[in-house]
């Protein structure tokens, strides 16, 4: 008996010294404010952009709901996940994963979770590779109109060695400095975006019906606006993993610093994304381009200066969205593996996770299109219904309660999403594929 009590401490201890050193639980003293703008960093992405090319697919009534709907949806389920990241005093859920594991059980948490979770971060971070690039070409061609073409590839390239020194910072508290500067840059490239637009007023010969001109069209093209929507609020898929962070005792829990910054960063979004959105396709109408700041080419400084302010806003957004890819394959790598924890073995499984990205966004430049697909698929379930799901789950809320009710109303317009926003966005993907080159 005593012999078992042993080695139970030991296993303990050995755990507590892997924590110790994985990025996710290695520094427990993050402030509120670390996680409202490690929120903004993740939530606002540069999927607020392509914002009002959504409305133009949607249209005014229909936009104007499912923006709003989203926004108090996905609040909703953050909440949720905020409440649930301590089931009781002492005991904490550091990651998505182990939420799962908390609801489904030991291993099918892990396959319900995890395979989401990692198509979210890896597919953000390849997007960010792109719009990284892109926006630092937009930058260049700008400021130097005269300067001979190079290949968005290369631009690329460019963005991703930035990566290659700044992934080995150890833990999310580490990155909290990029992560601010990367929060204020999304705010003040939204502000840029919508305010342009106010200045340029409303074009001639502006027209707010619907993009498509056949009636199979119109519903294809509803359906992939659903998906960009989706893909813009994502923040959900390291929040307890930025709670993590945060100290925690039964007097103060975690839960309370961490939900003071939630409703921070969410006034934020709310800053971001309405305004962008709405003035945006007032502006422009069905005309808008897929990004906004393409459709507002004066003055130049100015959109210059937006487009510089998007590159610096995805290096934040990529390393908050890398930190828990970072944490699951130096725990396969530590506890599955039995590899001993070094710097080394942290330089190689970073390294090689910043090239791999890197090489596949410079393969796939248009990995954009992919964005409503993914937002679809692999967003709505870990954003909009999963927390839901968990939620009844583990508080059984009594039947027919309005918790219930309104849980079960999440789940359904979340399953309802998953399912339809793929089929528009891979029509979008099929039409447009004749157009695509690798390595263009």
């Amino acid at each position: 008996m005593e012999r078992n009590s042993s080695s139970e401490q030991k296993r303990r201890a050995a755990d507590e010294d892997i924590n110790a050193w994985l990025p996710v639980t290695s520094s427990r003293d993050a402030k509120w404010y670390y996680s409202a703008f490690h929120n903004v960093t993740a939530m606002v992405g540069a999927g607020v952009l392509g914002l009002p090319y959504a409305m133009s697919e949607l249209g005014w009534g229909p936009g104007i709901a499912i923006m709003i709907l989203s926004w108090v949806i996905t609040l909703y389920t953050l909440w949720q996940m905020v409440e649930m990241h301590e089931p009781e005093p002492g005991r904490r859920l550091d990651r998505y994963h182990e939420l799962g594991q908390e609801a489904f059980g030991e291993k099918l948490g892990l396959w319900v979770v995890v395979p989401q979770q990692l198509m979210v971060e890896i597919g953000v971070n390849i997007v960010y590779m792109v719009t990284g690039g892109k926006s630092l070409q937009k930058f260049h061609d700008l400021v130097c109109p005269n300067c001979s073409h190079i290949r968005t590839t290369y631009f690329i390239a460019i963005f991703g060695s930035v990566h290659l020194v700044l992934s080995h910072l150890p833990n999310f508290n580490s990155i909290a400095g990029v992560s601010l500067a990367a929060a204020v840059m999304s705010f003040s490239y939204s502000f840029i975006a919508w305010v342009a637009s106010v200045k340029k007023g409303v074009q001639p010969d502006v027209k707010y019906t619907p993009r498509a001109s056949t009636d199979a069209g119109k519903v294809f093209q509803f359906l992939s606006a659903l998906g960009d929507v989706a893909f813009a609020f994502a923040g959900h898929n390291v929040v307890l993993e930025i709670q993590a962070t945060m100290p925690s005792s039964p007097e103060r829990p975690s839960k309370k610093p961490m939900w003071k910054g939630v409703v921070v960063a969410y006034i934020v979004v709310a800053l971001c994304y309405f305004p962008v959105a709405f003035v945006g396709y007032w502006a422009f109408g069905n005309s808008v381009e897929d990004n906004i700041l393409i459709s507002l080419n004066k003055p130049v400084w100015l959109v210059a200066a937006a487009n510089l302010f998007v590159v610096i806003h995805v290096i934040g957004s990529y390393q908050v969205f890398a930190m828990p890819v970072f944490d699951m394959m130096e725990s396969f790598l530590v506890k599955v593996l039995s590899i001993k924890p070094s710097l080394l073995l942290r330089i190689c499984t970073r390294t090689t996770y910043v090239a791999t990205t890197m090489v596949l966004a410079m393969a796939f430049p248009f990995f954009g299109a992919l964005l409503g697909f993914f937002g679809g698929f692999a967003f709505a379930p870990t954003t909009y219904y999963l927390p839901c799901i968990i939620w009844l789950v583990i508080r059984k809320p009594r039947k027919y309660s309005l918790t219930w009710f309104i849980n079960w109303i999440c789940i359904i317009l979340g399953f309802l999403l998953m399912v339809l926003a793929p089929i528009g966005a891979l029509r979008e993907i099929v039409l447009s594929a004749k157009n695509y080159k690798l390595f263009s």
